[in-house]
């Protein structure tokens, strides 16, 4: 079924036994005690599931090129000694893997921040000391440094980020590198520092030792590199020595999102098939390419020779092995929704998987097989009930669900509908595929009681009810133009052209976003590059276009009481892309509103304490929730036998990823 993507792939010196690379993510596990024992288990875990080759989080090769003071760093043969127990237990379990060294340069949460020139980055409050010749080369020998040591730790290859801003693009670009000196002005000076690091690498290794170089073919940035200069550095590059070039797509700090679920799946492929033929070594294409699917079909249409896929490998450590038996369905896709991984990451916090929460924590939560077998119900089919149901079951237990509607997957059927966030439905789809294989009885339609619960004599309840919208009070609160969220998007009511949004937490951006769509506008690879402003003929450099914005249908005001930007408690990667997505479809934000009434004339408001009228059709209340728990009171079990979890248990705050979570440590348990 996945021909291409299951074919071995022969690098002269080392065959690996598929094309799936397991991309490059921060897992924070090396920067915590004990972690690289962790670290071992996680990338074992994956190389048990038959990933080709595997790359770890980046490690800087000296102190000033860590993500921040106390970062992972590999500069002596103590610290590769402690690396060891990692590369063991893959090679244990026939896998490959790879070190990527990692200079963040002016990125550097760090007053050691060292750049080409002494340039602050819009993403960071740090300005970066010039670097001298000296620093250069020294940081030369430390990258060639690293990298024996990485092979000296037992690592297959290293991984050189030579993309997405990090110090090698900032030398590569003027937009950085402002330097007169010998490292700065023609390209083939800024290209030098790259070019001998792969060189010096490579001399230093010797012939068997992977090199990946971590290219930016998409800078996404004013003043980045031209394609004609993507294709010399590329030719450069693999004359330097290098196996393997995978896609840099965007540097952090441009305005395009790259990852995010808004972006089409396998988007950025098409850049990587424009560099095919360029160069002989193996191409390897990246970003949201989540399911086999879709990484077969780049591999198909000669869009590159490998795949990159990173957070998958966070949301089922069993892609591939899932993907070469045919049971692709069995798949815990990634949602791109970046709230456990990346937002983690980028706030010094451990990394896991909104989907999967064993992700990082695999010596800590694991799905046992029971010695006790127990009759379980489980009341609602949200994520929080489907995550306890299915891994109950897993364990082995006897499990009842029970849904008071006609589907599974509770708030995530409203997230779906939400552009951007079509990929919800994939874990409705797994969680409804675990639910058949580990026999659950699954109840739809069937809103039970207490009463019902305490006939039957479950052994254990788990109230997984979810939560209800929250209610306000304010004149008119009655009148047929209010709405709330679950009306509009559940139960599917008429919204008009003008409508007013209470509310700017997640729910008001989603809420804001479904109505400035149009439903019949078809977003795929190329509209998308237009509406976010990629240049697609790589005419100008750094392939930035000015977006185009496609008009909304309809006039939208987003509302909240609190001062501030909206959106303030939005994920830390993902936020601005919402808040930037809703300017370009002109949603006016009011903050410091007070909410007076709702009459046959709009809703009247104050704002800023001036009293306005707003003329809308609809006023639409996405003003938080509230706990939905009317069974675990009546219920004749014993307290340590009913368990109630996410929205039930506490409205404030809900997300997902706490939701599942507490399912899963709770089934993990029973």
């Amino acid at each position: 079924m996945y021909d291409k993507l299951l074919q071995p792939l022969d690098l002269g010196f080392t065959t690996l036994k598929n094309r799936v690379l397991m991309g490059s993510m921060h897992t924070m596990l090396e920067e915590i005690p004990g972690g690289h024992e962790l670290a071992a288990e996680f990338y074992a875990e994956r190389a048990r599931g038959q990933v080709g080759l595997i790359v770890t989080g980046g490690i800087a090769p000296n102190v000033e090129g860590g993500v921040a003071d106390g970062s992972g760093k590999l500069t002596n043969s103590e610290e590769a000694e402690t690396h060891k127990v990692i590369t063991e237990a893959v090679h244990r379990e026939g896998g490959k893997i790879c070190l990527q060294i990692l200079h963040t340069g002016r990125y550097a949460y760090s007053p050691k921040a060292v750049a080409p020139s002494p340039i602050k980055a819009p993403i960071n409050m740090v300005t970066p000391r010039e670097m001298t010749d000296e620093d250069i080369e020294r940081t030369i020998g430390d990258y060639i440094n690293c990298a024996k040591l990485s092979k000296e730790a037992g690592y297959d290859g290293v991984e050189i980020m030579g993309s997405e801003g990090y110090l090698i693009n900032q030398f590569i670009v003027t937009r950085t590198n402002k330097r007169t000196d010998k490292w700065g002005g023609d390209y083939e000076n800024r290209i030098q520092f790259p070019l001998r690091i792969v060189k010096g690498i490579r001399e230093a290794v010797g012939t068997d030792f992977i090199i990946i170089y971590r290219l930016s073919l998409l800078d996404l940035v004013e003043d980045g590199s031209t394609w004609e200069e993507v294709v010399h550095l590329a030719k450069e590059i693999e004359k330097a020595g290098a196996t393997i070039i995978n896609s840099g797509i965007g540097w952090h700090e441009a305005r395009v999102p790259t990852i995010g679920s808004i972006v089409p799946r396998g988007g950025f492929a098409w850049i990587t098939k424009k560099l095919m033929g360029e160069v002989s070594i193996p191409l390897v294409a990246t970003n949201r390419i989540n399911t086999p699917e879709i990484a077969e079909q780049v591999l198909q249409d000669g869009c590159s020779d490998m795949i990159s896929m990173a957070r998958p490998f966070l949301a089922d450590s069993q892609f591939v092995v899932k993907a070469m038996e045919n049971r692709g369905d069995e798949i815990n896709t990634c949602i791109a929704c970046n709230q456990a991984c990346l937002d983690h990451t980028f706030t010094m916090q451990r990394c896991s998987c909104i989907v999967n929460p064993r992700a990082c924590y695999e010596t800590e939560l694991n799905y046992l097989p029971t010695e006790n077998k127990k009759k379980i119900a489980v009341i609602g089919g949200g994520p929080a009930g489907l995550a306890a149901a299915s891994i109950s079951a897993e364990r082995g237990h006897q499990v009842h669900l029970y849904e008071a509607s006609d589907k599974l997957g509770g708030q995530f059927n409203m997230a779906k509908i939400i552009p951007g966030k079509e990929d919800y439905a994939e874990t409705i789809r797994y969680y409804s595929k675990m639910l058949s294989k580990h026999q659950v009885e699954v109840f739809l339609n069937t809103k039970v009681n207490a009463s019902t619960l305490n006939k039957v004599g479950y052994d254990e309840v788990i109230v997984a009810t979810g939560v209800t919208p929250r209610k306000l009070n304010f004149q008119g609160l009655d009148h047929p133009s209010v709405l709330n969220y679950r009306d509009v998007l559940w139960d599917k009511k008429m919204v008009g052209k003008r409508v007013a949004i209470v509310g700017a937490g997640g729910i008001g951006f989603d809420m804001a976003e479904y109505l400035a769509h149009d439903p019949d506008h078809v977003m795929n690879d190329t509209t998308y590059m237009k509406e976010w402003g990629v240049d697609m003929d790589y005419s100008n450099r750094g392939a930035t276009a000015v977006p185009y914005n496609s008009p909304s249908p309809r006039h939208i005001y987003l509302l909240k009481r609190s001062i501030g930007k909206h959106g303030k408690d939005l994920g830390k990667t993902t936020g601005w892309i919402h808040r930037a997505s809703l300017k370009k479809k002109n949603v006016e934000m009011l903050s410091e509103c007070e909410y007076l009434s709702v009459t046959d004339h709009g809703f009247h408001i104050k704002c800023h304490g001036e009293e306005k009228l707003l003329e809308v059709d609809h006023v639409i209340i996405c003003a938080g929730q509230e706990s939905n728990d009317s069974i675990s009171n009546g219920l004749t079990l014993d307290e340590s036998h009913v368990h109630v979890i996410g929205g039930a248990k506490n409205a404030k705050g809900l997300d997902a990823k706490r939701a599942i979570k507490e399912a899963a440590y709770l089934a993990a348990e029973l």
